[in-house]
């Protein structure tokens, strides 16, 4: 495993949506450095430095999180909770990239801190429009503190 910096942890289970995501980011943003996990369980395990990402090192935080709420194991607002709840990761800024447009979901997630709020759009087109937007602005315009 490589100890290579990440500009994206995309947190994300369906495969079709993790190809569509990296496409529009590699292409648009010239983002090379983005690391996939499939659950909340990994996702935490990444930013935390734990199981299978024990070896990784914590100064090398992403940048920025793209994460879908429906997830397998953890789902993503006991995630988001987790990360917004520590110093270590609370500063990263936490997009949900979610096919939920439920009202609940959208309110406990900004409650516990998200950053952003994106339903997936259903288009191809526009889905790949919306990655490219959010790529542009997380890592190109957004400023971090410290950076």
């Amino acid at each position: 495993m490589t100890d290579t910096p990440v500009d994206i942890l995309l947190v994300e289970d369906n495969p079709n949506d993790v190809e569509l995501t990296l496409h529009a980011l590699k292409n648009a943003c010239n983002i090379t450095h983005i690391c996939v996990v499939r659950d909340g369980v990994e996702a935490l395990d990444f930013t935390f430095c734990t199981g299978v990402y024990s070896q990784r090192n914590p100064q090398h935080q992403p940048r920025l999180i793209l994460m879908d709420l429906k997830l397998p194991r953890i789902d993503g607002l006991q995630v988001l909770r987790r990360l917004k709840n520590d110093p270590l990761t609370q500063a990263i800024p936490v997009v949900a990239l979610t096919s939920s447009s439920d009202p609940h979901d959208v309110a406990e997630t900004y409650n516990l801190g998200v950053n952003s709020y994106i339903v997936k759009p259903v288009d191809f087109d526009e889905f790949i429009h919306v990655a490219r937007l959010l790529g542009s602005y997380w890592l190109q315009v957004n400023h971090l503190p410290g950076g």
